[in-house]
């Protein structure tokens, strides 16, 4: 089975990352899967503050990458929070001019493209499994307690692919469906930018002003 990694999460190199991060969207129109996976891989710190989507995660000690669900699935990035028994799941798809919507026929409205529908749908299994599996002591080993609380973030696609239109469809999507009573955050590789490096000013004054 294999384990979660512990991180002594930093902000300040979590800035950096965020950075980086945006250097990176500025210089690749496109993204392909193996290119975001290896992008986020090489930077923990970031990848570890993307569970701030789950506001039951208030630390970042647990993270794995392709991590294996009891055997029929592979999560792209799990981070967790020992102490609280929190755990985000993430998966990334790839960012291209039809990764969010494609057009069908004549219809003057783009519709849900095959891969968002196929990463929304991955998470959906996974929280499926993790229920199914929750009475089971590899659960309780997994994750260091009989229940967690979990959510899913769907990262895909670019905002410059997007109408006006299309991009209220997807904040409405990711702010109004939920699964089993669990969000799934829907949002482009540019909103993940911009709603991390809003959250990590916000947690930069915080700790200064307590300092």
């Amino acid at each position: 089975m294999k384990i979660f990694e512990r991180l002594d999460f930093n902000l300040a190199q979590c800035r950096v990352e965020v950075g980086e991060l945006r250097d990176w969207l500025d210089a690749n129109p496109t993204l392909g899967e193996k290119s975001i996976l290896d992008f986020f891989r090489r930077r923990r710190h970031l990848s570890a503050f993307i569970a701030s989507y789950n506001p039951n995660v208030n630390r970042f000690d647990r993270i794995a990458f392709e991590y294996p669900l009891f055997g029929d699935f592979t999560c792209d990035l799990v981070v967790g929070d020992s102490a609280g028994s929190a755990f985000c799941f993430v998966e990334f798809e790839d960012a291209g001019p039809q990764s969010l919507f494609v057009r069908r026929g004549k219809k003057v409205t783009r519709e849900w493209s095959p891969r968002f529908d196929h990463g929304y749908s991955q998470i959906i299994d996974w929280f499926h499994k993790l229920d199914d599996m929750q009475k089971s002591s590899d659960y309780a080993s997994r994750f260091g307690a009989p229940v967690v609380r979990h959510s899913g973030v769907l990262v895909v696609g670019r905002d410059h692919y997007l109408n006006a239109g299309e991009r209220e469809r997807l904040v409405w999507r990711g702010d109004n469906v939920v699964v089993a009573s669990r969000a799934i955050q829907c949002t482009t590789f540019d909103g993940l930018a911009e709603i991390l490096q809003a959250r990590l000013d916000v947690s930069l004054r915080s700790f200064q002003a307590g300092g």
